[in-house]
């Protein structure tokens, strides 16, 4: 399969496209690259430098999927410049599925997130429940969500709304609840806790990648689907990491009132299986981080990068 990959040198960029490959699709890789390009030669890959908010410049003749990863990473991020945000994380999309539709394409598979239910208090968040976002992200993902779906009678539209994703990946991300806490037990010896009972929702990274493909595989599961399947508070994530990592767990207050969770049992009963778990990937990072493979860099941080880079003034 001719496939288009947006954000392709992203976090999750980065493990998909070598997967995509690896099970013989020709990959198109597109990424504005900010934060650089980790993806390895191919003999079927190519990658280009692509700002997504000019779709207009992409030839989608004979592509016959495209898997949108390309977003303003993270709530912090998507506040710097709201209005790079709504143009990158969703008016870009509208204008990508609609080129989409008219050049043939038959496929979307759209990268949403599971923080676009807001807070909820119900144990059981799932598909079906009202949307409340809180932050220019959640919002974009939201409205990108409800555009794509009205163009669900003329091309297979799969949305996925992803717990906060942990695990290594050649472009790291170091500023999601896991890995940052396990980056902090192994440079510092110290996890502080902010709170410490907000929930989050999780999913290893080789398992998010997983269900892209899995997707691409069944185009009769269509529709909005959660993925995540470790909801555990902050406090109880550093509990797990000094289970693995010598290091203490500092808990201060916090004003962040923000708990995600999410069930994916709709996902669940479509036949995908996740394979890892949080303490796999805490235990993937600490080996990385103890051979030299990983390091603390700054590009890692996305907010950090981003106003260090002055991507955004």
């Amino acid at each position: 399969m001719k496939i288009l990959v947006t954000g392709a040198c992203g976090y999750k960029g980065n493990v998909l496209v070598p997967k995509l490959l690896t099970v013989g699709h020709h990959v198109t890789a597109v990424d504005i690259m900010w934060f650089g390009n980790d993806l390895k030669p191919h003999p079927n890959l190519e990658v280009r430098k692509f700002d997504v908010r000019e779709p207009e410049k992409l030839d989608l003749a004979g592509f016959e999927a495209i898997v949108h990863l390309s977003s303003i990473a993270n709530d912090p991020c998507g506040d710097l410049d709201p209005k790079l945000t709504w143009e990158t994380s969703c008016l870009a999309t509208m204008r990508l599925a609609d080129k989409a539709v008219r050049q043939g394409v038959k496929r979307f598979v759209y990268a949403s997130s599971g923080s676009v239910y807001g807070l909820k208090d119900e144990e059981k968040v799932s598909e079906d429940l009202e949307l409340v976002p809180l932050t220019e992200y959640n919002k974009t993902k939201m409205v990108a969500e409800r555009v794509l779906l009205s163009y669900a009678d003329r091309m297979v539209v799969q949305i996925v709304r992803p717990a906060t994703v942990c695990g290594l990946s050649p472009r790291m991300r170091l500023d999601v609840a896991v890995n940052m806490l396990t980056m902090q037990a192994l440079t510092k010896g110290n996890i502080t806790v902010l709170g410490g009972d907000q929930t989050r929702p999780n999913i290893h990274i080789d398992d998010i990648t997983d269900l892209y493909l899995f997707l691409l595989d069944r185009p009769d599961v269509t529709g909005i689907y959660n993925a995540g399947f470790e909801n555990l508070s902050i406090r109880e994530i550093a509990e797990m990491i000094a289970q693995h990592v010598k290091t203490a767990v500092e808990i201060k207050p916090s004003n962040d009132p923000r708990s995600y969770r999410v069930n994916s049992d709709k996902l669940l009963a479509k036949g995908f299986k996740p394979r890892k778990t949080v303490n796999d990937a805490i235990l993937e990072i600490a080996d990385a981080y103890r051979s030299g493979a990983l390091k603390d860099e700054d590009r890692f941080y996305c907010l950090k990068w981003m106003t260090q880079q002055k991507i955004v003034q």
